[in-house]
């Protein structure tokens, strides 16, 4: 099974290209449940989330709807020392996630870590500990830097029960290469845009993901995409490109492509 969605949906410069004009913040979900039935929450990584957040999502979306959560930067790039508060952070963000999990609409927890993060026997260890800090969910493992390329990497994962996240992002030195790897049950692929000149310098965050595929670009994911829902029983496919409701049009383009 496939799916597409896109990183997020609550955003006021959506209302227009992609929600019809007058939509209010608080309908935006609703209406966007109608166009997509995979949705990413990101704004799990800056607010710790809580259960009544979690049961009103679930509420005002359909059955077979799904949701994909980020994990907490508490989890992937503001790591206590105190192995007691990482368990913490753990536990309370999983707690409010038991709402999801119970409607059977949590796709997988995203653990996307920094680039700073890098393969030192310390983080592949606390890579390893994440299914016992996250138990009995999907998890789905995001790295930034390059130097995680690495068979030992996919071995991991695997031997975890954790799932790679694919991405396609700018070709600059660093950053990974669109690599199509399933090491789960579950596939994931994240769409950032390919917006080079601003990837690294940028004033505003969101001018890095100010990007729109062609058809042309999406077209070299499609044998990939089918070739990881293959190798498993669920693929997700998330457009990051937010800005402007480009992920949308892209989301809808992507979609379109794999029907055909």
């Amino acid at each position: 099974m496939i799916q597409v969605g896109t990183s997020g949906f609550s955003y006021k410069d959506w209302i227009g290209p992609f929600y019809p004009p007058g939509t209010q913040q608080r309908a935006m979900l609703e209406y966007y449940a109608t166009r997509f039935d995979l949705v990413e929450l990101d704004y799990t990584y800056y607010t710790m989330p809580v259960r009544r957040t979690i049961e009103s999502l679930c509420s005002r979306t359909p059955d077979g709807f799904t949701f994909c959560v980020k994990a907490h930067r508490s989890m992937t790039h503001e790591i206590s020392t105190d192995q007691e508060e990482v368990r913490k952070a753990f536990s309370t963000f999983m707690e409010a996630l038991e709402p999801m999990v119970q409607a059977g609409k949590l796709g997988c927890v995203l653990v996307q870590f920094p680039w700073s993060f890098k393969p030192t026997g310390e983080n592949a260890a606390y890579v390893a500990r994440l299914r016992e800090l996250l138990p009995e969910v999907e998890v789905t493992v995001e790295f930034r830097n390059i130097q995680w390329v690495h068979e030992r990497t996919f071995a991991l994962l695997r031997e975890e029960g954790l799932g790679f996240c694919c991405v396609d992002e700018p070709r600059l030195r660093g950053l990974f290469p669109p690599l199509a790897v399933a090491t789960s049950r579950l596939a994931y692929v994240r769409f950032h845009g390919r917006n080079a000149a601003k990837w690294w310098k940028h004033e505003q965050a969101w001018e890095r993901y100010d990007y729109l595929y062609t058809v042309e670009e999406l077209s070299e994911w499609v044998p990939r995409v089918r070739k990881l829902a293959s190798e498993t029983d669920r693929t997700l496919v998330l457009f990051n490109n937010c800005h402007a409701g480009q992920a949308a049009t892209n989301a809808e383009m992507m979609r379109q492509l794999l029907d055909a």
